[in-house]
């Protein structure tokens, strides 16, 4: 088995929760798509990365079932992993830089795979929802305080891959801060925190506690 570290990215502020990501440093080992999808399968993360160049942050990331050019936490989490001020994706440069607690990336929405952003009246709608059958990327939210920008949301990719909910999606939260135009604290899943920022000339922020898992 290829060497790999598991980190927690979007963790709560005690340090808990989070969504568990795959990391393989050494991605030159395994450098045939075939072979890395077939790790990611096994490992069962939402997301595992590949490090093709630690220096220049080039990344590859996959999910059980398939390749992504893009994806929210697999950057935040590997841009504190590896601590470089961007990421190259197949989508584009990712800027990155980290903050105290928090670290984040500037990315664009059209970077972003497709979901359906799906609002609800209520907080409790939202914890209320059972998983949706496959077939449709889901991204349920629901305002606790408009004025103060925070959010509940719950991730339900519907891939069929074994992954019924996302505890933690910085795709879909920087798809909502698009949509939207301002900034949000989002609570997702069990008790994840993601936070973003729109920025000038259509980028966005998305920002979050990362903790080594193993």
């Amino acid at each position: 088995m290829t060497d790999y570290d598991v980190l927690r990215v979007f963790c709560g502020p005690s340090g808990g929760y989070g969504n568990e990501l795959g990391v393989v440093r050494e991605g030159s080992l395994m450098p045939g798509r075939d072979d890395r999808q077939a790790l990611a399968a096994k490992l069962g993360f939402s997301e595992t990365v590949f490090v093709d160049d630690p220096e220049r942050g080039v990344i590859d990331i996959y999910t059980p079932a398939s390749r992504l050019p893009f994806a929210g936490h697999p950057c935040v989490g590997t841009a504190w992993l590896l601590d470089v001020p961007e990421l190259v994706t197949p989508a584009g440069e990712v800027g990155t830089r980290l903050d105290g607690e928090f670290t984040w990336i500037e990315a664009r929405a059209e970077w972003a795979p497709p979901r359906t952003l799906r609002q609800y009246a209520s907080a409790a709608e939202v914890d209320a929802l059972q998983v949706p059958p496959p077939g449709e990327w889901v991204y349920s939210w629901a305002w606790e305080d408009e004025a103060a920008g925070r959010v509940r949301a719950r991730a339900f990719p519907g891939r069929g891959d074994g992954i019924d909910e996302d505890e933690a999606t910085g795709a879909a939260a920087l798809l909502l801060t698009d949509r939207l135009g301002r900034a949000l604290n989002i609570t997702q899943g069990r008790g994840s925190q993601i936070l973003t920022a729109p920025q000038p000339h259509g980028w966005v922020e998305v920002g979050g506690r990362v903790v080594l898992e193993r």
